[in-house]
């Protein structure tokens, strides 16, 4: 018999394997099939893509030989194992110290066999988890249309049999500062978790500057354990804890007044749990984009209400954006495309859902109602309002077409963004600039407005055109429909995170606008992420 010894993990037998089909049922047909064949037979032939792989390679083991290199990719296999959960993996899915004693624990050939399928299983899970994501993301939210970037076992197995297989583990999960430093605050707040949370609430609906009292004193006990005050005994609102607030406030994504009103308090009070379960979902989210972005791309966090333009990791440029209602038929959908052109002076087609939903309605009962729109029939003519009994119409089989044409006016303002998806989905300008200075901004039918739109075109032609701004502005002067081309296609990406970090490093934390985090939450929960409960 044969002993798998913990050093070498593979004890003094090799497998090598010559079976012509990964079916027990062939390769007990053949006089010369030892209990070991028999077994890989069955362990493999139940994976058609593993069983293909080592087919290919004659059926060469991976792990389970004595050399070094075997013993190298068992030791990196083991290690990956031991921080599954540093990155958010479920605990009990990667047991290393159960997987070794079960390693230690092969006697015979068919054990080997047995072995070496199970550890390359293993490893495909661990790895794709780790690269990719534990959950498929279009199917556990309906408003996430993207798919995780998922690699063919082929990818992993041939990477750790590189020269370094170690690295190549280590490689696996993204390689970004938002990750890095997501993990760092999973620790940090894991750390406080395990120590008992921020302490007692603060039981009040506004603290300003000059307070004092047991809730000031809760305040300032809260702020000091999240890392935003030192240690005090004052029990006064004083400018220090002002200062801390205005902080805290900045990462919240909150107005920054340093007063403690209802919407700062009601972050201060979020438990430490709730907010290590927005970091183990960011992380997941992170691993759905494991993928080259562009080293020019635009990135619009719906719940930072933000649009910006990111350069070789570098943030070039930011403005507030206005995001869909919330609502289904009105959020804003999550994925990845490519902007093409940009359209200056953009007739506005109205979708049809609105035409019919919102529009018929008011024309049923005043056909001059949002006159600014023009009623087009298959033709491309327009349909005179008053000629027309619209009371004949319903949802289903309302004949015409709506659309604005270019002015100050339209509901796309002056210039669009376009990365043709079939969402309807685009990136615009608006008349209605006073949403903009609203803390909370989800109005639209699902598009994103941008508040700065010129700005964000000059910086987008800026490496097409000697003088974007000029160049742009001739084109709206002309008070004509202007399409654009981007002689470069940049990436877009539509993201949703309630967990990020700044560009000095620090955590930040928003709010889930949608429900979609709560609902990522509770599918990880049910693959086995877990939580140490608190309370707090």
């Amino acid at each position: 018999m044969t002993t798998f010894s913990m050093r070498q993990v593979g004890g003094a037998a090799l497998l090598s394997l010559t079976l012509l089909a990964p079916l027990a049922g062939h390769a007990a047909q053949d006089a010369q099939v030892t209990p070991r064949k028999l077994a890989f037979a069955e362990a493999v032939s139940a994976d058609t893509d593993l069983a293909a792989y080592y087919r290919a390679r004659d059926f060469a083991p991976i792990w389970t030989g004595t050399d070094t290199t075997a013993m190298q990719r068992r030791a990196a296999l083991i290690a990956g194992m031991e921080t599954a959960t540093a990155h958010g993996l479920p605990e009990g899915k990667y047991n290393a110290d159960a997987l070794i004693a079960r390693m230690q624990g092969v006697q015979t050939d068919a054990d080997l066999a047995r072995m070496e399928i199970a550890l390359s299983r293993i490893y495909l899970d661990l790895a794709g988890d780790l690269a990719t994501g534990i959950l498929a993301p279009d199917k556990v939210v309906p408003g996430i249309l993207r798919e995780a970037p998922v690699r063919p076992a082929a990818y992993y197995l041939d990477g750790i049999q590189s020269a370094d297989p170690a690295e190549f583990v280590r490689t696996l999960p993204p390689q970004t500062a938002e990750y890095l430093g997501l993990m760092k605050a999973k620790f940090q707040m894991q750390a406080m978790v395990d120590s008992g949370g921020y302490g007692p609430q603060v039981h009040a609906e506004i603290l300003r500057p000059g307070d004092s009292g047991r809730e000031v004193i809760a305040l300032r006990d809260r702020l000091a354990a999240m890392g935003y005050l030192g240690m005090s005994v004052t029990a006064t609102y004083d400018a220090t804890m002002q200062a801390a607030v205005a902080a805290f406030q900045a990462n919240m994504g909150l107005e920054q007044d340093g007063v403690a009103g209802p919407a700062t308090i009601t972050q201060i009070n979020v438990p430490v749990t709730e907010r290590l379960q927005s970091i183990v979902v960011a992380m997941e989210r992170e691993r759905w984009l494991n993928m080259p972005r562009g080293d020019r791309h635009v990135l619009v966090n719906l719940t930072d209400f933000s649009a910006r333009i990111v350069d070789f990791d570098q943030v070039t440029f930011q403005t507030r954006a206005v995001i869909g209602a919330k609502g289904a038929d009105r959020e804003t959908p999550e994925f990845s495309d490519e902007m093409e052109y940009l359209m200056i002076n953009p007739t506005w087609h109205v979708p049809r859902s609105i035409v019919v939903n919102e529009y018929l309605p008011k024309l049923q009962q005043n056909p001059n109602a949002d006159s600014q729109l023009n009623i087009m029939d298959s033709q491309g003519r327009i349909v005179p309002r008053d000629a027309v009994d619209w009371r004949q119409f319903t949802r289903a089989n309302f004949p015409f077409v709506m659309k604005q044409p270019p002015s100050n006016s339209n509901a796309l303002g002056l210039v669009k963004f376009m990365f043709p998806n079939k969402n309807n989905i685009y990136l615009h300008d608006t008349p209605s600039k006073s949403l903009f200075q609203r803390n909370v901004r989800a109005f639209s039918h699902g598009c994103v407005r941008l508040q700065d739109p010129f700005d964000f075109a000059y910086a987008l032609l800026a490496p097409e055109v000697d003088d974007p701004e000029s160049f742009f502005q001739s084109k709206l002067r002309s008070g004509t429909e202007t399409r654009v081309d981007l002689e470069t296609h940049v990436p877009v990406h539509l993201i949703y995170r309630t967990a990020l970090t700044s560009a000095k490093g620090q955590i930040e934390f928003r709010d889930d606008i949608y429900g979609r985090d709560a609902l990522i939450w509770n599918a990880l929960a049910a693959q086995g992420v877990t939580l140490d409960p608190v309370r707090g």
